[in-house]
């Protein structure tokens, strides 16, 4: 579509919209539900432009929800629940442990790597967060990182949660936009594991400099010895994100399949090593219960805003404003990164993508982004707005699990966000980043 065209069928947005907005802002700051504040910013929206019939508002909340690929999401959360109550996250940080003792800043470097293991099966950052965090917080500050650095690394490499599949906000983007999450998954690995990548150097750039942990170098061969060790006490750990990368990518399994066969493999191996009883069960359901009935609610209602909005014309409105501004492609990539960091720090991912995706998609594709890269893209940095000071949310969760100062955390995390945002930077601007493993029909 042309510049021309679109801003010939952009409407005016008005106070139909900015209304709406204004009140769910309010009530988000007035510490209401997040749901709940989009629900009523809908149903404002509805009645104040009578775009459409304010009847449809009970069915399309139902339809909304009423799709195979989202029964991924309370899957994968019951299967990092699981994981946490047998035991197998403390067998990923041993082995995570061994592989790096050999150098200085081990255990950060450990950290950070059990981290990105942990969200290859849970698909969330605040339960990487919160899960790695009770682990090795205090072993950070007992090998010499200061606490507030400790807890910044922490909600770093839990960001990987959302952006190393599987993960939840990719199942999301995929049914907001009409794309496979499959096929997002695949195409979020290589730029999950750069940013993984970009969380390891910079706590070895920290280090360094600041010799926050010192550690002896050991040889290769006591290093190989000690790692056969852990492994064979641990190797089982890794069978579950086994079958999940190979049921993905083999293409035998999706992502819901991927996700069930995940919770029994993880629920029989408990069993099996005896960390895991029946009477372990009624806190894991409602355990994962409360995570899910966070997320789906919140789906729930932000497709009725979504599709009044659409409704409304706001997209095109919005390409039409943004594009008279400037047509340089370069600056409206920053722009939208913008957009989204900021978003991320003040709001989760969920609410994020099924409000925004629709907003900035039109204008990613006018510019000539794939719509893959944009994806991408747009969950990276949105992970980057996690940790960005003062609001990232990862930082709150840090800072409630040890009591630590969000203003102390949010200095040490800064370091982290900048070697994140080279990473943005290069997805946004090199699609073969996030199409390289994709058949050719999406590159």
């Amino acid at each position: 579509m042309l510049w021309s065209q679109i801003e010939q069928e952009a409407v005016a947005i008005g106070w139909e919209f900015y209304g709406p907005v204004l009140l769910f802002v309010a009530l988000v700051a007035l510490a209401v539900p997040v749901w709940a504040a989009i629900g009523a910013a809908a149903v404002a929206m509805l009645v104040v432009s009578e775009v459409l019939p304010l009847s449809l508002l009970g069915e399309s909340l139902f339809d909304g929800i009423d799709h195979f690929a989202l029964t991924a999401v309370p899957l994968f959360i019951l299967t990092g629940d699981v994981l946490v109550r047998t035991g197998l996250s403390k067998r990923f940080l041993d082995v995570a442990e061994a592989l790096t003792c050999w150098a200085k800043g081990g255990f950060g470097s450990a950290t950070v790597l059990v981290c990105g293991m942990f969200s290859a099966i849970s698909g969330s950052d605040a339960a990487g967060a919160a899960a790695v965090g009770r682990m090795t917080i205090a072993r950070l500050v007992e090998s010499g990182y200061p606490r507030p650095y400790a807890c910044a690394l922490v909600a770093a490499g839990a960001c990987t949660g959302i952006l190393i599949p599987p993960s939840i906000a990719y199942i999301v983007i995929g049914l907001v936009l009409g794309i496979s999450a499959s096929t997002l998954f695949q195409a979020a690995l290589i730029p999950g594991l750069l940013i993984l990548g970009s969380i390891l150097v910079t706590n070895i750039v920290v280090n360094r400099r600041r010799a926050y942990e010192g550690g002896g170098l050991i040889s290769f061969r006591d290093w190989a010895a000690n790692l056969g060790r852990v492994l064979a006490r641990g190797w089982y750990a890794f069978i579950v994100p086994g079958v999940i990368f190979w049921g993905i990518f083999s293409g035998r399994l999706t992502p819901t399949e991927a996700g069930a066969t995940a919770v029994v493999v993880t629920i029989v191996i408990g069993f099996v090593i005896g960390t895991l009883k029946l009477s372990d069960f009624p806190a894991m359901m409602v355990s994962s219960a409360k995570v899910n009935g966070v997320i789906l609610p919140i789906i729930a209602f932000s497709l009725p805003l979504a599709q009044t909005m659409a409704a409304l014309g706001v997209p095109q409105g919005f390409v039409a404003s943004v594009t008279s501004l400037t047509d340089d492609p370069m600056l409206l990539i920053l722009l939208m990164i913008f957009i989204l960091i900021a978003a991320g720090c003040v709001m989760e991912t969920t609410p994020n993508i099924v409000i925004l995706a629709p907003i900035l998609h039109p204008l990613a594709l006018e510019i000539g982004m794939n719509e893959i890269q944009f994806c991408v893209m747009m969950i990276t940095a949105l992970g980057v707005g996690f940790i960005t000071p003062p609001l990232g949310l990862n930082l709150f969760v840090v800072s409630g699990l040890t009591g630590e100062s969000i203003l102390k955390i949010a200095v040490h995390a800064v370091p982290f966000v900048f070697f994140m945002m080279i990473v943005v930077l290069m997805i946004a601007y090199w699609p073969a980043l996030s199409t390289t493993l994709l058949p050719a029909a999406y590159q």
